[in-house]
């Protein structure tokens, strides 16, 4: 076994451990490395890493916290804190994060191609499958796994609502988003139930008082945090403009993609309705191939954002095939550095606030909401027809929530059982 106090394996030397008792925030700095070591990093993890964004901060922990030593516990924990509290693919943002912090922009460039490419690929090789073979998507397998969606929809409600709707005050807040999003099926709603749900937290919610946390650097200053933020901004606010003056399916489609990875709290599975309003009605993209799709996303290791890359291929916008489906993994993913860079410099100060802390816990529980709302539609609504589907899905649901068997195994069993079934 080696030793944790060896230097890393790409031979750079490891920080010296904390004395005991010493504060997190007097850790010496760990070694400044380089892109090439940041990418070969987060390949590895690209390529292994399934389970989903819970699953990716543990390994993300064993491997830079433990093996590699590029931060200490503490410091860690911080950072996950940031995403967390931030819209966008946490997982994925805490990749970006420790890419900055161990190599710059580069690195955190290396360490999002390292960790997002792998899935994105596999799903883009999908995509041309559904594309090209018009049987595919109506056969039993990729039946099975839109079934298998539902189980894995429903297990993120499962375990979101046990963390995040932990009283009666926020399981009502689920409850009310739910119905806000039923009633108004459309990105107006569900952006409208986290507005609202982040106002009633800010204004009704008490939550226990939070220990002060420490503070490490990642080498961004406040003038670079402002200017991430305003095109963070700019974006949001422009693309909608650009699409109705323009007219423009492309732009409409680019400013849809854009809003999903820049609105949706919670992790991958919370996109699911956002990406779904923007290609389904449009046209671009059917319902089955979209539901084929998000089942074959949890399959593959890696974000769930990629599920990105597989519309952008499957689509007949503008855009499609492996030219669609890198431009729009781009786009989806753009808002997530951007947050990660602009807020670094003033996240110590902001996430000390008990206003703040409140609101989140209110735009947390509205996440429940709307993702209980797209269980039902169009994730069962499309997928359960019958007993055999219900019991499929049942039975799915079993295996990863009671048997804790691999997301993976668990898509590979259902698309061999709807396979069977069809």
């Amino acid at each position: 076994m080696t030793d944790p106090r060896q230097p890393d394996t790409l031979g750079d030397a490891a920080p010296a451990p904390l004395p005991a008792g010493a504060p997190a925030g007097d850790a010496p700095v760990p070694p400044r490395g380089n892109p090439v070591e940041v990418l070969w990093a987060f390949l590895q993890l690209g390529l292994t890493s399934f389970g989903g964004p819970v699953a990716h901060l543990g390994y993300f922990r064993t491997e830079f916290v433990e093996r590699r030593r590029w931060l200490d516990d503490r410091s860690y924990a911080d950072l996950v804190a940031l995403c967390q509290f931030l819209p966008g693919p946490a997982s994925s943002q805490v990749g970006m994060a420790l890419g900055l912090q161990r190599a710059g922009g580069l690195g955190a460039l290396m360490a999002w191609i390292g960790f997002t490419l792998p899935s994105a690929l596999a799903l883009i090789v999908f995509a041309y499958g559904i594309a090209q073979y018009g049987d595919l998507a109506a056969s039993g397998a990729v039946h099975g796994l839109k079934v298998v969606a539902v189980a894995v929809v429903a297990q993120a409600v499962w375990g979101m609502a046990k963390t995040l709707c932990p009283d009666r005050p926020r399981a009502g807040l689920a409850i009310a988003a739910a119905l806000l999003t039923l009633v108004l099926p459309s990105a107006l709603g569900q952006v409208g139930a986290i507005l609202v749900c982040g106002v009633v937290g800010w204004l009704l919610l008490k939550l226990p008082p939070q220990a002060p946390v420490p503070h490490i650097g990642y080498g961004v200053s406040r003038g670079a945090g402002v200017v991430a933020l305003a095109l963070f901004a700019v974006l949001l606010l422009g693309l909608p403009v650009l699409a109705v003056a323009t007219g423009s399916s492309l732009w409409t489609l680019v400013d849809g993609f854009y809003r999903a990875g820049a609105l949706v709290f919670g992790g991958g599975h919370v996109v699911l309705p956002l990406l779904q309003s923007t290609v389904v009605p449009a046209g671009v993209v059917s319902n089955a191939d979209f539901l084929a799709g998000y089942g074959a996303a949890q399959a593959v290791p890696g974000p769930l954002f990629t599920f990105a890359a597989y519309l952008g291929a499957v689509m007949s916008g503008p855009l499609s095939g492996w030219v669609g489906g890198l431009v729009f993994l781009v786009v989806i993913f753009v808002p997530a550095f951007l947050l990660v860079v602009g807020t670094l410099p003033f996240w110590d100060g902001l996430r000390q606030r008990d206003a703040v802390r409140a609101a989140m816990a209110g735009v947390n529980a509205g996440v429940v909401g709307i993702l209980l709302s797209a269980l039902y539609d169009p994730v069962w609504t499309s997928a359960i027809l019958g007993r055999a589907d219900f019991g499929l899905a049942l039975a799915a649901f079993g295996l990863l929530v009671v048997g804790r068997v691999s997301p993976f195994f668990v898509v590979l069993l259902g698309a061999v059982a709807g396979w069977l079934l069809g």
